[in-house]
Order: C-alpha cells, then structure tokens, then sequence
C-alpha cells in the first residue's frame, strides 16, 4: 500500500479528479491528503474531502499567499476541522524563495496557523522553501503539541537529523529521483525508516521517468522505488514503513 502525504489533486489539468484516483488505485496508492494553498481554496479542499472515501483534506494558507490572509478562516477551519476527514493544518510556513518582501507577514501568519494547529490537536505540513533557519526557529518557539511534517524536504543532511531530533518527520517526493539531486538523495538514504514520509507534490515536481509531465499521486511508487534502491532495501519495506507512518502521524481511518 502506498499513501500520498501532500497531492494537488484539485490542481492537475486535463484529466479528472476521478480519473487521478483510479490512476492511483491501480498503482497502488490507498490514500492521498490534499493540501490547501489558497484561502479561497478552503471550502473546496474541506469539500473534496467528502465527496471521496480514499482523500482527506488539510487546511490552510501557503506562505506565498499570506497577502490574502483574513483572520474570519481561523473559525472556518475549526468549524471543518470536526470531520475526522481533516486531518491536518498546511501547507504552511515560509517561502523566501520569490519575494522577501513580506516575511514579516509570512511570519505573523505561519504563527496564527501553528497556534491553531496546537488548538485543534492537528498535525503540521510544513512548506520550507530558502527559509530553513527561520522555519526551525518559530516551530521550535511556537510549536506545543503538533506533529511536524517537512513537506518536500530540500534541506541538507545535517538539517534533516536536527528535524529528527525533534521527532519530526520527513516527506520525499518526486525530487529525489532527479539525477543531480545529491542532496535530497543523501537525505534519502540517511534518515530512519520511521520518520519517512512520501508524497508527490502533485501536479508539481513529476519523478523521473515521467518528469516534464504532469504529475500525478500514481506516480508516488516511482519515489518509493528510487529510496528503496538509495537505501539497498526492497521498495515493499519502502512502501509498509512509510505507509505505517502516514497513517500514525495523520491519523488516517
């Protein structure tokens, strides 16, 4: 069995929501959580969520839209967040990547989102994109009670056993099957089995042999089976130890 952690589903073009999914099932994939970026992207996440047994929802405002934060969707996610088909607050964080002009704000907002996650007892995907230092340090600080998720871990080796440190867990995608990505691959092989998540990232970040394309959660297998040769294992021992974990950390049903 295998869990897609973080998938675009609602994102993917010219194909549909239905057929990702039987895409997914015949690859093996059981489970995907969808991740919200977008406030206006509340409702419909919440409503995904719903309408299909295999996919759950987390909620809440990718750092890179913060402008359009408004305080009103703290009561919106603690309102959706009673169904057991939410299952965590993200993608959230700090992204210094495009434009380091509101980082103050992006701050401000990823500790509104941290505190309600504490709230509500929910897990956290983290979106950490050039902002490793800052991101560790607010989580350290603010952090009580959630389980962290480091969403497309792009950091170094020695970043990744300081995350360990603290108990959270790491999510490799698509990334660590691209051919120059030493240091993703390196993180891919150090790391121990029980703090290893997979995700995709779709419709982003497609793994060799399909990247160009867009991508999709079926093709979460194709990272599976890149660590599982990284780390000399086979992709079965891959596939049951991150599926194990998805399903503690996000308590899936």
């Amino acid at each position: 069995m295998l869990i897609d952690t973080h998938t675009h589903i609602d994102m993917i073009e010219g194909i549909s929501i239905d057929e990702v999914l039987e895409n997914a099932r015949q690859n093996g994939v059981e489970k995907l959580i969808v991740p919200c970026a977008y406030p206006k992207d509340v409702d419909k996440i919440y409503e995904l969520s719903l309408k299909y047994e295999n996919v759950y929802g987390m909620l809440g405002v990718h750092p890179s839209e913060v402008k359009d934060w408004d305080d009103s969707l703290i009561d919106k996610i603690k309102e959706y967040s009673k169904s057991n088909k939410i299952v965590a607050i993200g993608e959230i964080g700090l992204d210094y990547y495009w434009d380091k002009s509101f980082n103050d704000l992006q701050k401000e907002v990823f500790i509104k989102q941290i505190k309600l996650a504490n709230e509500l007892n929910l897990p956290i995907s983290i979106h950490d994109r050039e902002a490793h230092k800052d991101t560790f340090d607010i989580l350290k600080e603010y952090n009580k009670n959630s389980t962290i998720v480091m969403h497309c871990f792009s950091g170094s080796v020695e970043f990744a056993r300081e995350c360990i440190k603290e108990g959270w867990y790491i999510a490799l995608g698509g990334v660590v099957t691209f051919k120059n990505a030493i240091k993703t691959k390196d993180v891919a092989k150090d790391i121990p089995l029980d703090k290893l998540l997979l995700e995709t990232d779709a419709p982003y970040l497609t793994p060799v042999p399909y990247r160009g394309k867009e991508n999709q959660p079926a093709y979460v297998k194709f990272v599976a089976e890149e660590i599982a040769k990284l780390r000399g294992i086979s992709t079965e021992e891959v596939e049951k130890n991150s599926s194990e974990n998805a399903i503690k950390v996000f308590h899936l049903l």
